[in-house]
This record gives structure tokens, sequence and C-alpha cells, in this order.
């Protein structure tokens, strides 16, 4: 059976990167971080790309192994 992660995938709902930092993945909570940053203050209007990288955050943060 998959393990999976709830804590840190709803962490990651809340503040994405933290469900990665909450596993030790700290390189990966700072790329999530800095990416986030960068596409919220430059594609803010498109509310999409946002959207799709907060997914993809928590989705990570839920399935992928520590």
């Amino acid at each position: 059976m998959k393990q999976t992660y709830g804590v840190p995938a709803l962490a990651s709902i809340f503040l994405p990167g933290l469900g990665q930092l909450i596993k030790g993945q700290i390189l990966k909570a700072l790329f999530i971080w800095v990416i986030s940053g960068l596409v919220g203050f430059f594609l803010w209007w498109t509310f999409i790309v946002p959207f799709l990288v907060w997914a993809w955050n928590v989705y990570d943060a839920y399935n992928d192994p520590a």
C-alpha cells in the first residue's frame, strides 16, 4: 500500500511548501516558495496558473515520499 501524508498536505493547503518542509524536503520547499512567489506576482491576473501551482503543491505534499 502506498503511503500518503495527510498532515503535510493539509499544511500545504494553507501555506505552499510547508508540507514539504514538514517532510524534511527543505530544498523543494524553498523552490516552491520561490516559484509560488514569482507566479503569484507575475501571473496573478490569470488565476488558473497560480491555482495549478497550488494544486500541484498539495498533491506533491500528499503523495511524494519523504
